[in-house]
């Protein structure tokens, strides 16, 4: 009996010596989803063609929310006035450049080519504004679909790579669809993926190193295993433990923060943040395998060697991207090093002259930007990011009856950042919960998930007199809307457990994906710049500060 694992009890009903008629066992009751499922998929084709109608179906309504009508407003918007041009002239001088002034209405009308030579002193990396230059090469940057499909597309892939992600962390289609259906649906996301700036880059580039971190930790987990397995069976001590060279999946991680830096720097504080969450992650897994300096063992022998597979990847996928910089000479800075008492001396003499002005470049881009104290009306203090305090609005056009098809007194056009309120306060008590969980249980998908939000968030927090958007906080919000579900493969749970609690779980969830998508709906014309009356608009600014 001992080599089957049956217990006495189990073995005495089994027994043929001692036959005990057992009377039937009641079947569990099952929820309406459960019953579904069964009752569909019955062969492994229909059940694959029922696993991905969800997902599909996400994936179409992302597609619907940010191509249509992509191409409205046909004038540049709020800082599309910057990353539209600078993209333009990068793509064409391999720097960006000058215009002369008041040229966004002859852009958008098709003056494309009115850019100077000179070098305009830009504060972000150029990766995110190569990726919108692709745009100019597939349309035509006489259009504005143009200028916004590149992060129209990044947007639908990230609502993509955010199930993917999910599923693999709560082993769930049906969770995983949700997540993407939230993403799908909230205004933030929409609007970033509507609108030609970079910080869906940021996101898209953050999530892709998240999903590489995920993969990494049962990666190293089983090499792990394998370790000491090989140890045992040599009849070696497991001092110090193993540094672990071959860790791909890390080091795709540190190639994806890497590009999120050269969209923006604060792409470097999700490296900084997961490479930290891997080492604890390390620690941990080399204590329970039993390693006897775990921790020293961490520190000294695997922290060396994660640094080494994420850090000079990054910084070499980042240096690329500023190639055009490199191989031209009409860039900001570029020449710096050349002019007589500039180049440095002494034993960095020997560095070359176009690393030297780039390191000048950078410094200033530095000090511009934690000295950037400009009053702007929508700027937000990072402080009242997760309440949503103060949205942005990126485009307003009003009109008087007749004007523009304005059949009432006054009618309004808007873009503005407000996202599903429902779906951001729904995010930010998850990441409350999540907290509670973390401390209570320790439980590593709820480390992971803060972990990642931490990154995108909490830097801000050393910058509350900077001027800063509502926007930026597009970075993190995949990792709440991964935070809300959790909360809801906590409140459908899985079969086995107890019926009534997943009906009323189920319940809860329906109520509020209905009345998620009730206010998107309601939200949406504000979202998208669709002319509606004075009275319609003024529903939508529960707030003042939302105005």
């Amino acid at each position: 009996m001992g080599s089957t694992g049956e217990t006495d009890f189990d073995a005495l009903v089994t027994s043929t010596t001692h036959p005990i008629e057992q009377p039937a066992r009641r079947a569990e009751p099952r929820v309406l989803t459960d019953r579904l499922w069964d009752a569909l998929a019955t062969d492994p084709v229909r059940e694959r063609v029922i696993r991905a109608i969800g997902p599909v179906a996400v994936t179409l309504l992302a597609a619907g929310t940010r191509l249509w009508n992509l191409d409205t407003p046909k004038t540049l918007i709020f800082d599309e006035t910057f990353y539209v041009k600078d993209a333009y002239t990068l793509s064409h001088l391999g720097y960006e450049a000058s215009w002369p002034a008041n040229t966004d209405p002859i852009f958008a009308n098709g003056g494309v080519n009115t850019y100077l030579t000179d070098p305009s002193f830009v504060v972000h990396p150029p990766l995110g504004k190569w990726l919108i230059s692709l745009g100019f090469d597939a349309f035509g940057a006489q259009n504005s679909f143009s200028w916004r499909i590149s992060t129209a597309v990044v947007g639908i892939l990230a609502v993509v790579l955010l199930m993917v992600i999910a599923k693999y962390l709560f082993k769930s289609t049906l969770v995983a669809t949700i997540a993407g259906f939230l993403m799908a649906i909230d205004g933030n996301a929409i609007v970033m993926s509507r609108v030609a700036l970079l910080d869906n880059f940021v996101m898209f580039f953050a999530l892709l190193g998240f999903g590489a971190i995920l993969l990494d930790r049962e990666w190293s987990a089983v090499r792990l295993a394998a370790w000491m397995v090989q140890r045992e069976k040599a009849g070696k001590t497991t001092d110090w433990g193993p540094a672990m060279w071959w860790r791909p999946w890390l080091i795709l991680a540190g190639l994806a923060f890497g590009l999120d830096s050269a969209v923006k720097w604060n792409g470097i504080y999700f490296l900084a943040g997961l490479a930290i969450y891997t080492l604890v992650v390390d620690a941990v897994a080399r204590k329970h395998a039993g390693i006897n300096f775990w921790l020293t063992g961490t520190i000294f022998k695997q922290a060396p060697t994660s640094f080494l597979l994420t850090v000079p990847i990054a910084a070499v996928a980042y240096l690329t991207t500023w190639t055009g910089w490199f191989i031209t000479r009409g860039g900001y800075d570029r020449g710096y090093a050349d002019v007589p008492g500039n180049a440095w001396k002494g034993a960095f003499a020997w560095v070359p002259h176009a690393f030297q002005s780039f390191v000048k470049y950078e410094s200033e881009v530095y000090n511009y930007n934690i000295n950037e104290h400009t009053y702007h009306p929508y700027m937000a203090n990072p402080l009242t990011w997760l309440l949503m305090v103060r949205p942005t609005s990126m485009y307003f056009q009003g009109s008087n009856t007749g004007q523009n098809g304005c059949t009432s007194g006054y009618c309004g056009e808007l873009i503005t950042g407000i996202a599903n309120p429902l779906i951001w306060w729904a995010g930010t008590a998850a990441i409350l919960y999540l907290l509670y969980r973390l401390i209570r249980y320790r439980e590593w998908r709820v480390g992971l998930i803060l972990a990642a939000f931490a990154a995108g968030y909490l830097p801000w927090l050393l910058y509350l007199n900077r001027t800063v958007f509502q926007f930026y906080t597009i970075a993190f919000e995949p990792f709440m809307l991964l935070a809300i579900a959790f909360v809801v493969s906590q409140l459908i749970g899985s079969r086995g457990d107890p019926a009534w609690n997943r009906e009323r779980g189920f319940r809860w969830v329906v109520v509020f994906l209905v009345a998620a998508l009730g206010l998107s709906i309601f939200f949406w014309p504000i979202w998208t710049g669709i002319q509606t009356d004075y009275a319609f608009t003024a529903a939508h600014f529960w707030f003042t500060t939302w105005r």
